[in-house]
């Protein structure tokens, strides 16, 4: 993945992306380790997901893809890869990012956007719980799948001691929360999801449960009040500790840790 630096020309929306990139995969932003140790697990969680059931040259959607980071790894890998995000103006920001690999570029509303070929796999990550109907987005994404295909999905863990938001099974009537939804931040989160809700949610939207694996206690993640000590800690020892407590058993791990990556097939 190639290094940019911000230029004065640059469109808002690349100058708003910028930022997180510098935390993300550039680890320039020494203030927030938290963020940036968290969005390592998540997307090395995510891909070893991915990994353990594609291959090279399967193709792979990565639904509002943002700044583009995930598919640029995964073309990197060798997958073929679409880029797909509301914002149209980010693809070439995403192009100008791009060192090796192919990627195919369909901005839009991923579920209008008219694609030429079901895909291998749909990847969403940090979306589902900005929607108000969580189930029916499943339902949405398996349409985009080929039969017997995968969707790859990251979100923040609902059974996280310190969250505080709603659990999805607890409302009859989810609708009350569509005016919430969409929001691009960590504060317009509806419902965060907990592991023994996904089974039924996959059921429900025609999907199975391959694997689950949580990920970012709250060391790695800062939470707590700890985050002064990601600045003097090795990062090698806060990982091998987040590498200890992912085996933890689930009773314990899925209170400690912050967010989760689901593998789901498609049944039908």
């Amino acid at each position: 993945m190639k290094r940019v630096y911000l230029e004065d020309s640059w469109k808002p929306s690349w100058r708003y992306s910028y930022p997180y990139d510098l935390l993300e995969i550039y680890g320039e932003q020494k203030e927030n380790i938290g963020y940036s140790y968290a969005y390592e697990m998540r997307r090395d969680n995510i891909l070893s997901l991915i990994k353990s059931v594609t291959k090279k040259g399967d193709r792979i959607l990565d639904v509002a893809a943002a700044q583009g980071n995930f598919s640029l790894k995964l073309a990197e890998l060798g997958y073929d890869v679409t880029w797909n995000d509301i914002r149209e103006d980010l693809a070439e920001y995403v192009e100008m990012k791009r060192e090796t690999g192919d990627i195919t570029y369909k901005p839009g509303n991923a579920f209008e956007v008219k694609f030429d070929y079901l895909f291998d796999l749909v990847m969403a990550t940090e979306i589902i719980e900005h929607v108000a109907h969580p189930d029916e987005f499943l339902a949405k994404l398996a349409m985009l799948v080929k039969p017997e295909g995968y969707i790859a999905i990251s979100t923040p863990l609902g059974s996280y001691f310190k969250n505080k938001l709603p659990k999805f099974s607890e409302f009859e009537d989810a609708s009350i929360f569509e005016s919430k939804q969409f929001g691009p931040n960590a504060d317009d989160h509806i419902f965060l999801l907990h592991m023994d809700e996904i089974n039924s949610l996959a059921k429900k939207a025609g999907l199975e449960v391959v694997a689950m694996k949580y990920n970012t206690n709250f060391l790695t993640n800062g939470h707590v009040k700890l985050s002064p000590l990601l600045k003097v800690l090795p990062k090698k020892f806060v990982l091998s500790l987040e590498a200890l407590t992912q085996k933890l058993p689930e009773v314990i791990g899925k209170r400690i840790h912050t967010s989760f990556a689901v593998l789901l097939k498609k049944t039908n």
